[in-house]
Order: structure tokens, then sequence, then C-alpha cells
């Protein structure tokens, strides 16, 4: 199956880049990759937070076929790692969408949002009132960090700054789901769900690895991982390469420290391919005590320099002043060090190409550390989850990981004809279809759970 053309010709019209402040700090990564480990084992997950846990209500907007309730809460991601969030993104807002007249008992589906899906106004649309119309069912739409009211002041639109604010993202959305769910149970809604388009989806999923009860799940365009998106997706056109391979190749933390906290081993794990396809010509054991640092090689833009960082962490710069027949021009008075310089700075550029490889396959390490389905628990009822999938989706690329049915064989997929783009534009009443036939299978396998 091919890739849409539609999907390919939308992301060349969007011009931001994505993580031009790089990796993150090595000390937040380390400590979400810590804390991943938590929120990846729902017995220990769901103790994170109180189900009492304070929910405010600041405001009631009155409408013909429905409420809008504004709603706020402290996220407990601040409690529990406290300054990983930005401080715009540590208050959690969400709307709630109630309709005048239910029409069988009182479902609510949690939504949460996409990529580029600021504030309230796209889900409520398209999503939330048909919902209403359609099947009397309430939506609860949750605001994600470093989206709309929670945006850095330093972020454009919706660019993360670095690969960890994904990851924050993700581990702030799975606790804050919990509170939200906590409190619709407390305020007598059932049966309950969570759905989410694109990036939501892979969100929705996660949080339901750790909701400790049967639940609807109903993820839209995405898949079994995100790293896929970010490496071999059109999404990773649009990322800032150059800063990222600068930062792994200067900073020995990312290789010598991060690595060994990557934990996810399956079939299609980053460290497997990264032992066969190492072009570098040293031994990199990732799985035993002893593991020899690579050498890698990086021109830094702008500045004329090959930097070289050996195996015992030492940084080397070259001088980069080579004319088109090779000669350096700072050194043609003393020939007897061109053919050295030469050398130095030809193998130099000849790891860049390897470079560039090993910081693709540590994206992939670290995005399947935080977002692939198998380093989370299995939720507890996979015959309650419905996937939307585009065939042609450029955007969440299905070739070279696990499926969803492999990590959760009683899910159910649905395929759509075309791309990922196509598919949001004129698919979402496909979308709001598979939600009502997840709640309703829940109602007739669970009539007494409430």
């Amino acid at each position: 199956m091919g890739v849409s053309r539609l999907d390919v010709f939308y992301r060349r019209l969007l011009l931001t880049k994505l993580f031009i402040g790089g990796w993150g700090k090595p000390e937040d990564l380390k400590r979400i990759f810590e804390f991943r480990k938590v929120v990846g084992d729902r017995a220990k997950c769901q103790l994170l937070v109180p189900k009492d846990y304070p929910v405010h209500i600041s405001k009631t907007e009155e409408h013909s076929d429905c409420q809008i309730l504004e709603g706020f809460f402290i996220s407990p991601l601040e409690h529990l790692l406290p300054g990983v969030l930005p401080p715009e993104a540590v208050k959690a807002r969400f709307q709630f969408i109630v309709p005048k007249r239910w029409q069988k008992n009182r479902p609510v589906c949690i939504h949460l949002a996409g990529t580029g899906d600021h504030f309230f106004w796209r889900r409520r649309t398209l999503m939330a009132r048909p919902m209403i119309r359609e099947a009397g069912m309430a939506s609860l739409l949750l605001e994600n960090p470093y989206y709309g009211y929670r945006k850095p002041k330093d972020q454009l639109r919706s660019s993360l700054k670095n690969v960890s604010d994904l990851f924050v993202m993700g581990s702030a959305l799975i606790l804050e789901s919990s509170v939200l769910l906590h409190w619709l149970e407390r305020e007598g809604y059932w049966p309950l769900g969570m759905t989410g388009i694109s990036m939501g989806g892979y969100m929705a999923s996660l949080a339901v690895t750790n909701w400790p009860k049967p639940i609807p799940l109903i993820p839209c365009l995405s898949w079994s991982t995100a790293s896929t998106v970010f490496t071999t997706g059109v999404l990773s056109r649009a990322i800032n390469w150059a800063a990222l391979q600068r930062q792994y190749a200067i900073n020995s933390v990312y290789e010598e420290e991060i690595v060994e906290l990557l934990q996810y081993c399956g079939a299609d794990s980053f460290k497997k391919e990264l032992l066969k396809n190492s072009s570098l010509g040293h031994l990199l054991d990732l799985f035993g005590d002893h593991r020899v640092s690579l050498s890698h090689s990086y021109k830094e833009e702008g500045h004329g320099l090959l930097i070289s960082r050996t195996a015992g962490g030492k940084i080397h710069k070259f001088p980069d002043s080579v004319n088109n027949s090779g000669t350096n021009w700072d050194s043609r008075s003393h020939p007897e060090d061109n053919s050295l310089h030469r050398t130095t700075v030809d193998s130099a550029r000849s790891r860049q190409t390897s470079l560039h490889r090993d910081s693709i396959s540590f994206m992939k390490g670290v995005m399947d550390e935080c977002t692939h389905m198998a380093n989370f628990s299995v939720p507890v009822d996979t015959s309650l989850i419905i996937v939307v999938q585009a065939k042609e989706d450029a955007y969440v690329p299905r070739t070279g990981v696990l499926s969803l049915q492999e990590i959760w064989p009683e899910c159910e997929v649905r395929y759509l004809n075309g791309g990922h783009i196509s598919a949001y534009l004129f698919k979402q009443n496909v979308f709001r279809q598979a939600i009502y036939d997840t709640f309703d299978r829940f109602s007739l396998k669970y009539p007494n759970l409430h």
C-alpha cells in the first residue's frame, strides 16, 4: 500500500520546524524515563492520583441543546515531578459539553487533542456537538500541555521545542485523564470512555492502559508507537535534525547514560537495529555491563569546525577550511601536515552520515520508550477497543513495528481508504460511529459496572 499524496503535499505547506531546542535537558529526560517505569505499570500508576483529586468548575454556559462547563485543576505531574512542566502548563483546563436531554444513561467520552488542536473549538465543533445531536452523549475536552492556554510563551504555534516536551505531555495527560475519570465517576456519569485523533489517539491509548477498569477506547489515526511518526513518516521532515545531531555528537550523556535507561526491547526495538547496523567500527554492547562509547564527528554549522568525540568523551575540533582541490588554505605552508589533515577531515565528514543514522535510531529508542504500547500495561479489556486507521497514512507509518492486534489481541481495527489528512477532513462521522459502537459494546458486556 502506498502513501497519500495529499499527506505529503500538506506537510510541504507547513514550514515550521519541530524540536529546534534539541533533545531536551538530559536531567529532564532521565527523570521522565524513570517516571515512565511507574506510569507503565498500572498497579503503580493508579496509586498516584487520589480518587478525590480536586477539580473546579469556573464557568457555565447555557445553549439550546447543551450546557458547556469550563473547569480546571492542577496537573498531578507538577506534584510528582516538580518543575518538569512549563509554568503555563501546570493548570490543566477542560470543557465539558453536556446534553440537555440524555437518551440512555449518562455517557461521557473524553477527547484528547491531536497535533495543532489548540483550545477547544475544533473538537467541540467537529465531534462534541454532533455527538450531542446523534447520540445524546457528553464530551469532555482536555487541553493538552503545550497547547492553547497551556502553551509556553517561547513556543512557536504547535512546534514543541524539545523532544522531551512530547514525553512530558504524555506523562501529564496520563495522570490528568485519571483525575477526570475519577471526577466523572464521582459525579455519577456512566459509561466513560476515551478517544483522540492522531496524537490524541496515542495519548488516549496511553491513558487507558493505566485505568484499572474496563473502559471503551477509540484511537483514531494512531498506531502502536509514535516512533515511526518522527523517523519515517512525513512529519520527520519537519524535525530540526541538525540541532539533534549536534547535541548527540557533543554531549556524550545521551549515548552513555540516556540509552541505558531505555528498557523497551521488543522485536521492533532500536537496540537490535543499532547492534546490527552500527557502521562506526565500534561494538555497542547495550545489553551487558560494558559498552564502548561510539566515536562521532559532526560539522558545527556556521563555525567551520569538524567536531569529533572520542570513546573517552574528549572533544576534538579541526578547522574545516578545505578548498575544492582538497588543500587546506591554512596549512599550505606546511605540506607535510596536508595528508594527515585531509585524512582527518575526510574521516570526520564520512561519519556525518553515520551520525544522522544514529540520531534517528536514538529518536526511535526514546520514542518507543515513552509511546510504544507494548511498554505499558495492557488495557483491562481489549475487546472494548476500536481503532480507526487510514490505509495510506503517510503521517503514521505502520511498517516495521508491532501492530496493535499483536499487543492488544482482541482489539478491532477499521481501515479507511485514503490518508491521514483526508480521513481527518472527511471521516469524522466514521470516528463518531466507532465511539458509539464501542460504548454500546461496553454497555452490553458490563451493564452493572457502575
